[in-house]
């Protein structure tokens, strides 16, 4: 698997899509730093989206674990896994908290497509059931709400396809007006609150 390709997207509540990497320890690991609140002109946020980019298929067996990265003072960074995106399910929306750091790092690395679904059965057997879906390891059955999973995929592609259109460049580099998203992401984020549930119902 090639360093320079691009492979998932990630969106910071109420900020613009990234799918440049800010670090690549190898080929099948990622690392993403997003500025918090602390820093200036940065909007707070609490959830990110991980997406797999339109087109881009993982290799067989395998699946995206997603971790949250907190550096150490002094010592190696830990890591929280958070869960996981691979066939199936394309797409999961992750709670990283309020952070009081100046940035907050998302790990992305490609694993065992089995080792990151028990790791995702084990983490919600511990915690509150989550709309989130489960990860579909290879030759298992599908879970019992594709609904959900369908339309949390179209979710992620409409608002691709979406802020595509308002794509332009500064240099060689591809931008997008925030405007453009906090407006899809305004309607979305109106919506799950005024009805919660939606997600769950194959309209």
């Amino acid at each position: 698997m090639s360093q320079q390709q691009i492979l998932f997207g990630l969106v910071p509540a109420g900020q613009p899509v990234i799918t440049t990497p800010t670090e690549t320890p190898s080929p099948t690991s990622f690392l993403y730093a997003i500025p918090s609140a602390t820093q200036p002109g940065a909007k707070p946020f609490s959830h990110v989206v991980v997406f797999l980019l339109p087109g881009i298929t993982l290799p067989p067996d395998s699946a995206a674990a997603i971790y949250l990265v907190t550096p150490g003072q002094g010592s190696a960074p830990t890591t929280r896994f958070l869960g996981g995106i691979g066939p199936g399910k394309e797409s999961a929306i992750f709670n990283v908290g309020s952070s009081t750091a100046s940035t907050v790092v998302i790990g992305v690395s490609i694993e065992p497509a089995g080792s990151v679904a028990q790791r995702m059965q084990d983490k919600t057997s511990t915690t509150a059931p989550s709309t989130s879906g489960a990860l579909v390891p290879a030759g298992s059955a599908r879970p019992s709400q594709p609904s959900t999973l369908v339309l949390a995929q179209r979710i992620i592609k409409n608002a691709f396809n979406f802020l595509a259109s308002f794509s332009g460049t500064a240099g060689e580099v591809e931008v997008v007006p925030l405007k453009a998203f906090e407006d899809w992401w305004r309607k979305f984020e109106s919506r799950v609150r005024s009805d919660p549930g939606f997600l769950e119902r194959d309209d």
